[in-house]
């Protein structure tokens, strides 16, 4: 410590100019060569310095100016999204709208159609039965026909000699001939 005080006390006391010497007093002989060195940058690097951060602060500005730029840009293309994000939402709802509603009418179509093609499949039914019921009405009345005359003719054969058989005959198809020009 006493060295640095000591230094401080020399600085007071400088050697005349003239004199030229070797100063072994290391803290002083530092301290004016700092001071030198610090003096000479500032007058001539001022103007250095001055350049360098201006054109530094240029440069800043102008990133901050195309930053701002592109800012306004990406909120521009944003607006510009939403708005057809809106657009497409919008008719993806009109789209889903009329989907059901198509559906819904489709769906009321088929239920319609399923219906009066089964009112036709019940009509066809109806109409197969009262055909089939009015061919088998038929076929048992010939079959009844066709035995009661079996039976008449089975008694009759069995009941009647030649000549009232004869006389029979010809009785029953002039009754046959009759009916036969009614029906016409």
């Amino acid at each position: 410590m006493k060295n640095v005080t000591d230094s401080f006390v020399s600085l007071s006391r400088w050697p005349s100019a003239g004199s030229f010497g070797f100063n072994i007093d290391i803290l002083s002989t530092n301290l004016i060569n700092l001071s030198v060195v610090l003096g000479v940058l500032i007058f001539f690097g001022k103007g250095v310095l001055s350049d360098l951060l201006d054109n530094r602060k240029q440069r800043i500005l102008n990133t901050i100016r195309n930053s701002e730029e592109l800012r306004g840009g990406a909120i521009e293309q944003l607006e510009k999204a939403r708005a057809r994000l809106w657009q497409v939402e919008k008719e993806a709802d009109q789209f889903r709208v009329n989907g059901y509603s198509e559906i819904e009418r489709e769906k009321l179509n088929l239920i319609n159609s399923t219906y009066k093609t089964l009112e036709q499949l019940e009509n066809y039914k109806n109409e197969t039965i009262q055909f089939e019921q009015q061919r088998t009405i038929n076929q048992v009345r010939q079959r009844v026909f066709q035995q009661a005359l079996r039976r008449a003719l089975g008694i009759l054969n069995s009941c009647l000699n030649n000549e009232l058989h004869l006389r029979t005959i010809s009785a029953n198809i002039g009754m046959l001939g009759s009916m036969k020009e009614i029906t016409d």
